[in-house]
């Protein structure tokens, strides 16, 4: 008897409760090449105030940037170590003001422009100091302005202030809590102010707090709900939605900010919807879509959000929301 009314209350938690988007292709731009709107290996990508898409576009060692279905916009950088020059840039993002931030990787630098490209400062050099970098793969920005980086080899988060003075550092090679093993993508959650890393050779996520106190984490090696194969991105929404690029998996994975899984699409190919080796993910702040880098196919995809028919009666979603 007593069981019985325990499903009957989960039948009506589960009537009660909002549907969870999923997510369909809308479209997609690019192809192998150096021209304009033209790819090889782009890597981060970010979305600006006004909407336009940003990417880091490593092996052309430029950015471009697009309106958000993908009209070219305008481009800078050339190869070299010069200001405005890259080396195989992986990461990008836009600040509130709209400055640009890039991860110049294999200089071992930060740079940061305007808007259309116009250099405004730099920092960095190789090295394992503060405000030193090892291969700074990617890059995401707090609020309030503060620039956070994860370093490839010397396996840790730094911040700085919006112009590169140092503020903290966290993170060392190994397996624990806090710990790393070449860290890829990064998100600074606005609603909780919570750091996220692709903890990409521990196949799983960690959050920290925006100061580098350890939460929590997720994930292990594997293809089922909530593993991972070489995670590459993180993106998140205002309300608390996470996406991480399974990059090994070819797939999308989206979970709450505590780590419950939510859903996932993609596969491994060149159609639409598939994917090879994705890597930079970014959603609009109300997560309605999603721009995946899409690195292998040398191409930018994008998702729109879409709610099924009926809500589904899924267990898992149930202790998600309530998680």
């Amino acid at each position: 008897m007593k069981r019985n009314a325990f499903l009957g209350a989960v039948v009506l938690v589960t009537a009660a409760l909002p549907a969870f988007a999923d997510y369909v292709y809308e479209g997609k731009w690019g192809s192998l090449g150096s021209g304009e709107g033209q790819f090889n290996w782009p890597i981060g990508i970010a979305l600006a105030p006004n909407g336009n898409v940003y990417v880091a576009d490593e092996y052309n060692h430029r950015v471009q940037y697009f309106t958000w279905n993908g009209s070219f916009r305008g481009s800078w950088g050339t190869y070299g170590t010069g200001n405005g020059n890259f080396s195989h840039p992986e990461g990008v993002v836009v600040a509130p003001n709209g400055n640009v931030y890039v991860a110049d990787t294999q200089n071992d630098r930060v740079q940061y422009f305007t808007a259309t490209g116009s250099f405004l400062g730099k920092w960095g050099k190789l090295g394992t100091g503060n405000g030193e970098f090892n291969q700074p793969t990617s890059i995401t920005v707090a609020p309030n302005g503060n620039v956070y980086v994860t370093e490839w080899y010397n396996n840790r988060v730094q911040y700085f202030t919006s112009s590169g003075s140092f503020l903290g550092k966290w993170g060392s090679y190994g397996t624990g809590n806090g710990q790393f093993d070449t860290p890829r993508g990064l998100g600074f959650l606005s609603t909780n102010s919570l750091v996220y890393v692709a903890d990409r050779g521990n196949h799983r996520v960690q959050y920290f707090t925006s100061s580098g106190s350890f939460l929590g984490l997720w994930g292990s090696y594997g293809t089922g709900d909530g593993q991972f194969v070489y995670p590459g991105g993180v993106g998140g929404t205002t309300d608390g939605v996470i996406f991480i690029t399974d990059t090994g998996n070819s797939r999308i994975q989206y979970f709450t900010s505590s780590g419950s899984f939510i859903g996932k699409w993609g596969s491994h190919g060149s159609g639409n919807g598939q994917f090879n080796r994705p890597l930079g993910v970014v959603p609009l702040a109300n997560g309605t879509r999603v721009h995946v880098a899409d690195s292998y196919n040398h191409r930018i995809q994008y998702f729109r959000e879409t709610f099924p028919a009926v809500v589904p009666s899924s267990v898992g979603r149930i202790k998600a929301l309530f998680k």
